[in-house]
Parts: C-alpha cells; sequence; structure tokens
C-alpha cells in the first residue's frame, strides 16, 4: 500500500501509541533527514516494524479532548519554592517580574575582567538560614545549596513541614530536580586540585558535589522521602522534562507526591567561558540590564542566570484527602527531539510545533482553549523565531493570545530555567496579571503574537504553556490551567 505523505487516511503508531495527521512528518519518529516528495511505503519498509506500521483507517471527525477525571491521576500543585536573582520568596520573586526590572548585573563572584562578557543573573547576599545547616552549607556546591531551599521552601508552600510528613507514608513521596550542568563549581575545584596539587589533595567530595543526581539524594535524606528519585539532566529543557516524568509517576500510581524542578549555578569561569566559546551569550557589557531582549531585532545572545524553582505535583486525591491548598493543575505535557543539531533549532520548527500538539493531547486541551504561552525566548537569533514559527503552526488564530519571555529580566537559568518559568505561569494564572518581556524596542515583523511588551498586562488564563528546549534538541512543553473540581 503506498500512501503520500501527509495523507489524512492513515494514522502512525509508535509504540502502540497513535498520532494523527497533524502535520508531522514521518522522519520524525524514525531519524531520516528531509527527502524531497518522501513516501510512507519507501519508509516503512526500511523502519523496523515493531516500531512501526501503518494502519489504515477511514476518515472521521476528531473528538473533542477529553480532560482526565480520575483523582488519582489528576495532578495538581500545592507548593512553590524558588531562589533567584530577586531573592527565595515566590511574591516577591513575581512582583519584580510585574515590575519589569531586570536582575541582570555585572558579574563580581570571580574577576571577570579578561572575559568578553563581563554580566550575568548572578544571586547576590543568598541565605540558607533555617534550611541547611552551617558544616554542609560550607561544603556544598550552590546548585545543591539552591536546590535544597527552594525545595524546601516548597514544602513549606504546601504545608508539608516536618510534623505533617512524620504522620505520611515517605515511600509514597518522591523527588526529581535535575540540572543541566550539575555542580559545576566543585567539578572545577576538583580538576584544579589535580592539576596544581596532584590527584591525593582531590577532596572526598569532589564527585559526590559534582554529580547531576546529588540535589534530589540531598532533599531526600534530609526529609526521608523513599518514593521515585533521581535526576534528569536536558540542558535548558531539564526541568520541564522532570515536571513530564513526576507527573506520569502520579499517573502510574507509583507515587501521591513528588518534590520536582531544576536547579543551575553556572556563573563561574568554567560555565561563563564555555558558553562564550559556543558563541551563545550576548556582549552587551556596556548595558547589561538591556542585553536580554526576546525577538527584538537587536538581540545578539543570551544572558546567563541561576537559580532553582521547584513544584509540589500531588495527585488530586491526596491532596483533597489532606486539605491542601490547590494552587493550580498540571494538565499534561510532552517531550521531543530534534535529531537535528547540537546548538541550532530546526529552522523549520517541526520538532517544537510536534511537542505542543503532544503536550495538548496529553492534557486533553484543544488549540482554541490555550491563550498564554510562557515562551522559551533566550534572546538568540535563531531561537527566538523559530519558537515563534512553531506556535504559530499550531494556533492558528492567536489575536487572542498572550506570550511573555521571563528571561528577558532574569537571564538563562539553563537547566532550572523551566521550573522558575513553570513558577511564573502559575502566578500568572493565579494573579490574572502578565509579567511584560522588557527590552522590547523594536520587534521582529514576524513576531505577530502579543508579548506584553515592557509593561504589565491584566490577562484571565484560561489554559497555559511553558515551554523549555535545550542544547542536543530536546524539546519540552507543560500544561498549566486553573484549578476547577
Amino acid at each position: 500500500m503506498a500512501v503520500a505523505a501527509g495523507s489524512c487516511s492513515s494514522s502512525f503508531v509508535i509504540e502502540n501509541r497513535e498520532l494523527g495527521c497533524n502535520g508531522a512528518s514521518l522522519r520524525r519518529f524514525n531519524g531520516l533527514r528531509p527527502v524531497e516528495n518522501l513516501q510512507i511505503a519507501s519508509a516503512v519498509r526500511k523502519a523496523t516494524p515493531r516500531i512501526l506500521r501503518i494502519k489504515a483507517m477511514a476518515a472521521s471527525t476528531v473528538a473533542a479532548p477529553q480532560r482526565e477525571k480520575d483523582p488519582k491521576k489528576r495532578v495538581v500543585i500545592t507548593g512553590m519554592g524558588v531562589v533567584s536573582v530577586f531573592g527565595n520568596d515566590i511574591d516577591t520573586f513575581y512582583n519584580k517580574l510585574l515590575e519589569g526590572e531586570s536582575g541582570i548585573h555585572p558579574i563580581d563572584r570571580f574577576d571577570a575582567s579578561t572575559f568578553s562578557v563581563r554580566f550575568g543573573g548572578q544571586i547576590h547576599g543568598f541565605s540558607s538560614q533555617g534550611y541547611i545547616d552551617g558544616k554542609n552549607d560550607r561544603r556544598l556546591d550552590d546548585c545543591w545549596r539552591y536546590c535544597l531551599v527552594a525545595g524546601k521552601r516548597a514544602l513549606e508552600d504546601a504545608n508539608l513541614g516536618p510534623e505533617v510528613l512524620d504522620k505520611m507514608d515517605k515511600s509514597r513521596i518522591g523527588v526529581l530536580v535535575g540540572t543541566g550542568m550539575g555542580g559545576l563549581t566543585a567539578f572545577s575545584n576538583g580538576i584544579e586540585a589535580l592539576i596544581q596539587k596532584g590527584y591525593k589533595k582531590i577532596t572526598p567530595f569532589f564527585i559526590p558535589y559534582s554529580i547531576t543526581n546529588m540535589g534530589s539524594a540531598l532533599l531526600a535524606i534530609d526529609t526521608g522521602f523513599m518514593g521515585p528519585n533521581y535526576s534528569i539532566s536536558t540542558a535548558c529543557a531539564t526541568a520541564n522534562y522532570c515536571f513530564y516524568a513526576a507527573a506520569n509517576h502520579i499517573r502510574r500510581g507509583e507515587a501521591e507526591i513528588m518534590v520536582v524542578g531544576g536547579t543551575e549555578a553556572a556563573i563561574l569561569p568554567t560555565g561563563v567561558g564555555g558558553f562564550i566559546a559556543c558563541r551563545a551569550l550576548s556582549q552587551r557589557n556596556d548595558e547589561p540590564q538591556r542585553a536580554s531582549r526576546p525577538w527584538d531585532k537587536n538581540r545578539d545572545g543570551f544572558v546567563m542566570g541561576e537559580g532553582s524553582g521547584v513544584l509540589i505535583m500531588e495527585s488530586l486525591e491526596r491532596a483533597t484527602k489532606r486539605g491542601a491548598n490547590i494552587i493550580a493543575e498540571y494538565l499534561g505535557g510532552s517531550i521531543t527531539c530534534d535529531a537535528h543539531h547540537m546548538t541550532d533549532p530546526r529552522s523549520d520548527g517541526l520538532g517544537v510545533s510536534s511537542c505542543i500538539k503532544l503536550s495538548l493531547e496529553d492534557a486533553g486541551v484543544s488549540p482554541e482553549e490555550v491563550n498564554y504561552v510562557n515562551a522559551h525566548a533566550t534572546s538568540t537569533l535563531a531561537g527566538d523565531l523559530a519558537e515563534v514559527n512553531a506556535i504559530k503552526k499550531v494556533f492558528k488564530n492567536t489575536s487572542e493570545m498572550k506570550m511573555n519571555g521571563t528571561k528577558s529580566m532574569i537571564g538563562h537559568c539553563l537547566g532550572a530555567a523551566g521550573g522558575m518559568e513553570a513558577i511564573a505561569t502559575i502566578k500568572a494564572i493565579t494573579t490574572g496579571w502578565l509579567h511584560p518581556t522588557i527590552n522590547q524596542d523594536d520587534l521582529e515583523p514576524e513576531v505577530t503574537i502579543d508579548t506584553v511588551p515592557n509593561v504589565k498586562k491584566k490577562h484571565e488564563v484560561n489554559v497555559a504553556i511553558s515551554n523549555s528546549f535545550g542544547f542536543g534538541g530536546h524539546n519540552s512543553v507543560v500544561v498549566f490551567a486553573p484549578f476547577s473540581p
């Protein structure tokens, strides 16, 4: 049977999951490069039958999407914790965003005077008092300090303090906090000791405090949580990958509560120098607060940031039983890969548009219901427009849609970005106010969606998506909405 690519008389079945005719090419699923006049029949002959087959079906009217109704499988947000350039308080963090305040300043953590980039979203005056004991606080990499404080503050926000947790089954509570870079300070210090003094001078904490899983592990050690525990590292898409995985643990009944998010602390010589070498950073040293400018014609790269954003995700059944304050609902998510380039996005946006479509399918949401996008929007030349083009492919009418870029104020927090932007998304839902995208002076003409330029806007969010994409072509989209019993 030969069927032309894009025909709606067939559907693709990938590992027993059906995907209808949503405009995604077959090559997305089998890793093929673009080929002119690609026909499904020839692709199927090359594919492994166990993974890919074609199932004939008659054209039918697409049914309205159905949201999850089982309280054991519905996933709600009951707590949030943040460590940011604006401090560790959720309301302060969001109010600073609403004010359009930039948290970008010259770097003073190390001597950056010889670097071609000398600014970033560096956290100043961070305190872990009350959350980490003094001895461990002195030893820990900042990546893990941020994680522990954000995680414990999220638990407090969810009314899951020690006195409550001690009465709960901790084997039903898991932790999934990822990082793109891991304990980069610990790693850099270990390499420096090796080169300058020899292997005998390497601290025994070198490996434990460098590896990417340690944030989740340390949170579990401090709280006694014995449920699913690991980390995910997919560069700047990390936190969204964690949300997606954690929600699925809850939906499968493997956990009732998950402490989830991302953490990062890479503003140090190795981190900044490495991204300079990638030619990814803005070089506006003379005006750092105006350097991060998503979608602006004069953008010249992203600005490094740091911090941590953590959510408490919980089954509706468990949250209801314990009388938790439900902040918002996680409806679904998706992850895909561009399979294209180590750092550049696909120009056609196929990986991103497919990811958005699949996230809506998982959430039981139609494109018409979505009226807010917290965009990845890093302020890079290729990435910003690729994302917008993908969004416009999925959402045919964007006249009522708003889209903003949190990174314009806090920089790109790498593995923590999705966590911090999920918090911004949820605060938009609960407050009815969208923070601005600052430094919007000369918008790219292709950007026809309202980017909330420079000044906050009142907007009642119906359904929101939050996008995060990472080096390696990792795409992730998560869907949030106001909670309705």
